[in-house]
């Protein structure tokens, strides 16, 4: 399986940022690593390992991408304002210069957004604000309103609420969103969604699947037994959604 590592330096994050690719052609896959993690870990996880077949025949191409999560939405000495514009710092990263940078080197149309847990708030949220970038988008174990309070899960901006969380909430915008033109786009994707029984954000996946059918946008939720946010389910989920 062909492996590269990437590193530049962003003008929008001022920083450096590195990323994996995996596999030489195929659809694209965009993958945001969970809470905490790095660009490494899903290759550390073996969930890269658990597609391997796939990539290797060229059915899919991974970019592992790192995240600044640690400097946005988990920052707790910065005032949540601060929080979502280093967010949307991060969010310009990705639209202009990673996803550039993988149509450079595979020009394949098609391109799956992807994440598990918080990974799967950025995926979701990505496709959700700019759909006519993507074909498919996969949540796996993911929190759609990082203000929805649920067990030892806190709203991540303390009760501060404004334009910019707002429209990075997608249980939030995408009920109010009207634009003809938008929904055609949303509608166009195909939307996936994988929970634990057991987990803290069942509710919240329920609510984001009811929402999505509620402006005729098809997806499927699949609902897996006990609480399956852990490794050891995302490399059985990849094999199956991605």
């Amino acid at each position: 399986m062909k492996r590269a590592y990437y590193k530049w330096y962003s003008n929008h994050l001022q920083k450096d940022m590195e990323l994996l690719v995996f596999g030489h052609a195929g659809t694209r896959v965009l993958f945001f690593p969970t809470r905490g993690a790095r660009f490494y870990d899903y290759e550390n996880w073996r969930v890269i390992d658990a597609i391997k077949d796939k990539i290797e025949a060229g059915y899919m191409q991974i970019f592992c991408v790192d995240s600044v999560d640690a400097e946005s939405l988990y920052n707790a000495e910065s005032p949540p304002k601060q929080r979502i514009q280093r967010h949307l710092q991060y969010e310009q990263y990705i639209i202009n210069e990673v996803l550039p940078f993988t149509r450079d080197i595979n020009p394949e149309i098609s391109m799956i957004s992807a994440g598990c847990s918080l990974g799967a708030y950025h995926a979701i949220n990505v496709a959700t604000k700019y759909p006519q970038f993507f074909s498919k988008v996969v949540g796996m174990s993911g929190r759609y309103d990082l203000t929805w309070e649920v067990g030892y899960f806190r709203d991540l901006f303390g009760g501060y609420h404004d334009d910019d969380i707002y429209f990075n909430t997608p249980l939030q915008f995408i009920p109010n969103l009207n634009d003809e033109a938008i929904l055609h786009e949303l509608r166009r994707l195909d939307f996936i969604l994988a929970i634990g029984r057991e987990d803290a954000f069942l509710e919240n996946n329920k609510r984001f699947s009811e929402i999505l059918w509620q402006k005729g946008i098809e997806n499927k939720l699949y609902i897996w037994d006990e609480e399956a946010h852990k490794a050891r389910y995302w490399r059985k989920m990849v094999q199956l959604y991605l």
